[in-house]
């Protein structure tokens, strides 16, 4: 009798909690919520925050907020979130340089990318762009490669530890050249001392270098992804052009919440960010910025993290990155 009553009761409670739970997220969002950002504005992060960021807060009556963080690979935007409160009005617009680079680099990193947070949903993934600025005799990848054969010559990123400092590493081991890296506090600033000229060589996510290329400001040599980009078909990727055929880096983007968030809380945002990026309002602008369009669940994506992180560990550790 007594195990059936304690049964009883803890079913009781049980439901209970229950319906806590999903009334702790009936009325959210009530209030602005913030999205930290961890690279300066301009860049291809500050983009695909803003742009989704203003559909969740036309489907929720509420503003996403862009609040950016920029410098030490985003971790400083992470380590804020990750020491915000679990409540849904602090996230974070997260990359793989932050997620899954970061940790390898900064020995004293202050949140652990698993641990400290729950994944809501990968929004976007796109290649990056290898580009020269125009006084560089280069017209092609072999061209290049003869010159950087040579010495004397460097290349721009958003920052030690991103997805363009790996591409750019790499992209010297395969082929036994070397470049001095540059790194800069987000793709912004790169991009204006590229196009400046003050460095010659920039790898620079899509979205973020399309309209310099296209002005003839920039020249495009070749693209990290495996295929050819629809915004630069005549472009040819480093695997075609380079003959390094398994050569691939992307850059994806996607929404964290502090870990301990509740899981109705962290099911709103995750149906609002799919529904931001498969709407008619944002879909067709997402992919003319140059994003592939990923819209993952929160159980999708907390996966691939946890699959992600130690190969990552492995990937840098044979390619020797660390911060500068």
């Amino acid at each position: 009798m007594t195990v059936t009553r304690r049964a009883a009761l803890g079913a009781t409670a049980a439901t209970l909690a229950a319906a806590i739970l999903p009334a702790r997220a009936a009325g959210y969002p009530d209030k602005p919520v913030k999205i930290a950002v961890g690279f300066a504005a301009g860049g291809g992060a500050d983009i695909i925050a803003r742009m989704v960021g203003t559909q969740m807060g036309a489907q929720t009556g509420q503003s996403f907020l862009v609040d950016d963080k920029p410098g030490a690979t985003g971790t400083i935007a992470a380590t804020y979130v990750a020491r915000s409160a679990a409540d849904g009005y602090t996230i974070f617009l997260g990359s793989q340089s932050t997620m899954l680079v970061a940790p390898n680099i900064y020995p004293k990193l202050q949140f652990d990318p698993v641990k400290d947070f729950t994944p809501i949903s990968m929004l976007v993934s796109m290649p990056m762009i290898l580009a020269v600025h125009p006084s560089v005799p280069a017209r092609n990848m072999q061209e290049l490669i003869a010159l950087a054969k040579k010495g004397k010559l460097s290349y721009a990123s958003a920052g030690a530890g991103g997805p363009q400092h790996v591409a750019g590493e790499l992209f010297k081991t395969e082929l036994g050249i070397d470049m001095t890296h540059v790194p800069y506090k987000g793709e912004a600033p790169a991009l204006t001392d590229a196009v400046g000229g003050q460095v010659p060589v920039i790898f620079s996510n899509v979205p973020a270098i399309q309209p310099y290329v296209q002005s003839g400001k920039l020249r495009a040599i070749a693209q990290t992804g495996l295929k050819r980009h629809p915004a630069f078909p005549d472009v040819p990727t480093i695997a075609e052009a380079a003959k390094l055929p398994d050569f691939e880096v992307l850059t994806w983007y996607g929404l964290f919440a502090p870990a301990g968030t509740p899981a109705p809380v962290v099911q709103k945002l995750e149906s609002e960010a799919i529904a931001a990026l498969k709407s008619k309002e944002l879909s067709g602008k997402v992919t003319d910025q140059g994003f592939t369009i990923v819209a993952s669940t929160s159980q999708q994506f907390s996966e691939l993290m946890k699959e992600q992180v130690p190969r990552m560990a492995k990937l840098i550790k044979a390619a020797h990155i660390s911060v500068e």
